[in-house]
């Protein structure tokens, strides 16, 4: 156990017996434990396997490279389909978190195996994202926009794309162009 970690185990409250049991399995399985993204997370060799996070409804742990992992038992979510990579187990009480151990434990194994063989998830390219009409348009317009938000890392230019893309009115659409054009000619990211 890692002492800088700790913190989130002791702050946490709706689901403390549940990430604490979660722990003790993840770490009986020999992995190392971090603290990334504020959140605990575990490690092979340097390389994330999977994480323990909390939310309002349920806890779960996080598998990195899920998608690669062989899901024998159907519990790995995808949990939105803009997700390429990760899978989560949730949990919602701590008799799952009991009754699946042994499950978690072969999937835990199975992570550090892909991880050992190199296994990469083949991911979308940025250009392969739809860009919004609305998007399109300025960056035609407006040669300044177009050059800032190619200057931008792939991960901001794809958050930009999907957050554009994800109204279905063209005015709504139209509006968060709008109010990010400043954002993106300054250089920074959708949530910077």
């Amino acid at each position: 156990m890692n002492p800088k970690v700790d913190f989130y185990f002791n702050k946490a409250q709706k689901w403390q017996e549940e990430i604490d049991r979660l722990r003790h399995i993840i770490l009986d399985c020999g992995l190392t434990e971090e603290l990334k993204w504020g959140c605990p997370c575990y490690t092979y060799q340097d390389n994330n396997i999977v994480l323990i996070h909390v939310f309002k409804e349920y806890c779960a742990v996080l598998f990195f490279k899920g998608t690669l992992l062989n899901d024998a038992h159907g519990i790995l979510i995808r949990q939105t389909e803009n997700v390429q990579a990760a899978r989560q187990v949730r949990f919602t009480g701590i008799r799952e978190v009991i009754d699946l151990e042994p499950v978690l434990k072969t999937y835990l194994y199975e992570a550090i195996e892909v991880e050992k063989a190199g296994l990469k998830v083949e991911l979308k390219k940025t250009e392969e994202f739809p860009i919004a009409e609305e998007f399109k348009y300025k960056l035609d317009k407006i040669p300044a926009l177009k050059t800032a938000f190619e200057a931008l890392t792939p991960g901001r230019q794809r958050a930009y794309m999907l957050h554009f893309s994800a109204p279905k009115q063209s005015k709504t659409r139209e509006a968060r162009v709008e109010k990010y054009i400043p954002q993106i000619l300054s250089g920074k990211g959708l949530n910077d």
